[in-house]
């Protein structure tokens, strides 16, 4: 997979440490940096270029993982979940098709969340599954469908 890592200066190390995990685990990385204070332009970016095809996924990064993931779901076709234990980190796919997450580097350790990362990347959507109809409900009502 193509894995875009986005943050803020705050989560700096963080980004830079499940960069490295994906790379470990065979994934190719885009770095998108931490320089901008303003959180917002950087998730956009990345949640832009997965909804462009660019990237598979994204990773997004800040404080506490709220502000990048509202920035991210403002970009159409973007689902990005905040996660903050496995359970969430494995639903993020399975039941919601997220092709976008976020966590808090002030909320969890680096340990916690490149297991989430990994967790996360283990998964995938089945569109066949009983969540499909309620992934649907959310696309249609973001494209004026619903």
């Amino acid at each position: 997979m193509i894995l875009g890592f986005g943050s803020d200066p705050n989560a700096t190390q963080l980004r830079q440490e499940l960069m490295a995990r994906a790379s470990a685990l065979g994934h190719d990385v885009v770095d998108f940096g931490s320089d901008d204070p303003i959180y917002a332009h950087t998730a956009i970016v990345v949640a832009q270029a997965v909804v462009a095809g660019r990237l598979d996924r994204g990773v997004l990064v800040c404080g506490t993982g709220i502000g990048v993931s509202i920035a991210a779901n403002k970009v159409p076709g973007a689902y990005c979940a905040l996660v903050s234990d496995v359970y969430q980190a494995r639903r993020a796919q399975l039941s919601n098709n997220a092709n976008l997450i976020a966590m808090g580097a002030q909320v969890i350790g680096p340990e916690l969340a490149k297991c989430l990362l990994e967790e996360y990347l283990k998964e995938s959507f089945d569109p066949g599954s009983r969540s499909a109809p309620k992934v649907a409900a959310i696309t249609d009502y973001e494209r004026g469908r619903a």
